[in-house]
């Protein structure tokens, strides 16, 4: 059985890529043998992560999404070898093009049927953007019936809402039994732990090769400290 790790959210600059380069980099360390594919026509940042090979898909026709492209992703999956894994970035542009070909073409059970396992990550995030990522999980509950991970994200504040937190939002209360598992990102001081992790990102690296590298001892020490958090808060839900 191949493993096939979507990531899907309708808002833009909430965590998807972050979420993608998170588990690609677990999966790795895991031992597991990894694809990566970024469907993000406007801003690919997974693809720009050189460690980790990421296929970037061609999914434009002029200044227009071509859903019949999205064949060429089916193919991929298809052709996954057994006990391997897939990591597909979605942009905020694709989220309604690739989910409507995907339940249009009922592409999930096809897989299924071919031996693979589907499951789709999902971002919530706090602040100004908590209702539009509230959003997004609704539709993925709605349109598919596959495994959610969804990934809390606390860096823009606090997942909670009238005073509830997201376990009590009804969307979780209606449909936990649905729901694959809740991981939690770590929350740290944004300005050590949070500007060393945007660093980071921005720089496109691996927790690895930032510990390969000549960064300063005290980065090092707090990069590694979280990826230590990060990966057991990844093993804890299942992955």
């Amino acid at each position: 059985m191949a493993t096939i790790n979507a990531i899907f959210q309708g808002k833009g600059g909430v965590g998807k890529s972050l979420v993608a380069s998170f588990l690609t980099q677990h999966l790795m360390e895991s031992g597991k043998e990894v694809c990566c594919v970024d469907t993000d026509p406007v801003n690919a940042t997974f693809s720009g992560y050189e460690r980790f090979g990421v296929t970037s898909l061609d999914i434009m026709n002029g200044d227009d999404i071509d859903p019949r492209r999205f064949d060429t992703l089916v193919e991929l999956m298809m052709a996954l070898p057994d006990e391997s894994e897939m990591v597909i970035d979605n942009g905020a542009a694709t989220f309604v093009p690739l989910a409507s070909y995907l339940a249009d073409n009922e592409v999930f059970p096809m897989l299924a049927e071919a031996g693979h396992q589907i499951n789709l990550h999902t971002v919530v995030t706090g602040g100004q953007a908590l209702p539009d990522t509230l959003s997004g999980l609704s539709s993925l509950i709605n349109t598919f019936h596959v495994p959610i991970y969804i990934w809390l994200n606390g860096f823009f504040g606090q997942i909670a809402m009238n005073g509830k937190n997201f376990e009590e939002f009804k969307v979780y209360r209606d449909n936990s039994h649905r729901l694959a598992a809740l991981v939690r990102i770590p929350v740290k001081k944004k300005e050590t732990f949070g500007r060393d992790i945007e660093n980071l990102l921005t720089a496109k690296q691996s927790f690895q090769e930032a510990q390969e590298s000549d960064l300063p001892i005290m980065t090092r020490q707090r990069l590694k400290m979280f990826w230590k958090e990060m990966r057991t808060e990844l093993v804890t839900c299942g992955m």
